[in-house]
């Protein structure tokens, strides 16, 4: 959960505690570019009259099993404290003339120097609890520049992407023993650095649809994780369009609704904020599901969201489809791109087709159908035959009770389930469909 931008501690925890009230599963909370003293101006301190003991803070906040993740940038204005410095230093771009190329300094990640310099203001924060730094920007490596590593810029414009990531993800692993990042900018290679997201999408529906558009030829690049900012960026997301959105967000490898405020779910209507509440408990529900594919795709360098080419390549409709996709291996998914309907067409490859949400509903493959999302702002379907995986839902990951672990067959002929290599004891056999409490919450039985 995040927006631009929690600007103080007292802000940080009133989101948590409200998350726990409304029974929002969550685990990472995100500070944009205003915990600095000066928005935007990137000195890797928090605001020392806004965060009053920011290690206490992130440390009793990890104990609650909500992580940090922090904004910043490779980029110092004229204003920022280290402009000097880093210019002394030789850590910035320079022209050929040994001017800069723009007005604020672009730190030079093919000096070692400065990627040193830069890794050691990263390292005290990780060391302070912090889980995750936000790698933004990135694409700005001027073609004019004149780089420490003597290549030109039209060499260096691509690379920088991934020397960047390479050195927020080396200091995070090192510091956390996690391999991880949030990263906007990428090249080839990229993908040994997890994890990206989509950038900057704008609130609309075509947005929404350029989105998992990127996301998809994200993937079909070799990058088995991506995310995207649910809702939208720019301005206020609509609750319908956000209601859609979310539906999409929680069959995508990571999540994150962030934006321009507001973005938590109470400030929207109540209505809104159970579809919230059920739509994330399902989430936490099919962690097993996520966990597993995540695994089993980046051993194949594959994508957690797949086009429907890559799953079935010598089905030519499969080749044009770029409004749904695969979840992992087994769960077909089809949001909705327009307001007021409540159903769409979607192109089931052969075979039979089950209803995630309730395998009594069943299709028949080979061809379109138009097909009921019913109160999930959405279609979800699984290939028959299939065997997914969930526990019961919790607040954090860390809270997740793993004896609830269940298999779950989605088939009408259960002695020739496809298991995937999974062990199901033959007792699940009989797990029926999906229900629900009063509360919204989600559950199989």
């Amino acid at each position: 959960m995040g927006r631009i931008s929690y600007r103080e501690e007292a802000e940080l925890r009133s989101v948590v505690q409200k998350m726990k009230k409304y029974e929002i599963p969550c685990d990472v909370i995100h500070l944009d570019t205003g915990w600095f003293e000066h928005d935007w101006q990137c000195d890797y301190k928090f605001s020392p009259a806004r965060f009053h003991d920011p290690a206490k803070m992130v440390q009793q906040l990890k104990e609650s099993g909500y992580r940090i993740s922090l904004w910043q940038l490779p980029y110092f204005t004229p204003k920022n404290k280290y402009y000097e410095q880093l210019l002394k230093s030789g850590y910035a771009v320079q022209n050929e003339d040994g001017f800069l190329p723009t007005d604020d300094i672009i730190l030079d990640y093919s000096n070692p120097d400065a990627v040193s310099w830069y890794q050691e203001k990263l390292a005290d924060l990780l060391d302070m609890g912090v889980a995750a730094i936000k790698a933004d920007f990135g694409e700005a490596a001027p073609l004019s520049g004149k780089y420490h590593s003597g290549k030109s810029g039209l060499y260096e414009h691509n690379l920088y992407p991934l020397r960047y990531n390479k050195a927020v993800f080396e200091i995070t692993k090192k510091q956390t023993g996690d391999g991880i990042i949030w990263a906007r900018s990428a090249w080839a290679g990229s993908q040994r650095y997890p994890l990206h997201w989509g950038g900057d999408a704008e609130n609309t529906d075509m947005g929404m649809l350029s989105t998992l558009r990127a996301g998809l030829s994200f993937g079909m690049s070799g990058f088995t994780f991506w995310s995207h900012d649910i809702g939208g960026f720019v301005k206020k997301s609509p609750e319908s369009l956000y209601r859609r959105w979310l539906f999409m967000g929680i069959f995508t490898s990571h999540m994150r609704c962030h934006g321009q405020p507001p973005k938590e779910p109470w400030t929207y209507s109540d209505d809104f904020l159970k579809y919230f509440r059920k739509l994330m408990k399902f989430r936490y529900s099919l962690i097993p599901y996520i966990y597993g594919q995540a695994q089993l795709l980046a051993r194949k360098g594959l994508p957690m969201i797949q086009p429907m080419c890559m799953s079935w390549p010598k089905d030519p409709v499969c080749n044009a489809i770029e409004d749904q996709y695969m979840f992992g291996e087994d769960i077909l998914v089809a949001p909705f791109f327009e307001d007021h309907i409540a159903s769409r067409m979607v192109y089931l490859p052969d075979g039979d087709w089950l209803d995630l949400f309730d395998r009594e509903n069943k299709y028949r493959g080979g061809k379109y159908r138009n097909i009921p999302g019913g109160d999930w702002g959405g279609i979800a379907l699984v290939r028959d035959g299939t065997v997914i995986p969930f526990v019961d839902a919790a607040l954090t990951t860390n809270e997740i009770d793993w004896s609830t672990l269940s298999y779950y067959w989605y088939t009408s002929d259960r002695e020739t389930a496809n298991l995937h290599g999974v062990s199901i004891d033959p007792a699940t056999k009989d797990a029926g469909r999906i229900t629900y409490s009063n509360k919204n919450e989600f559950r199989l039985k």
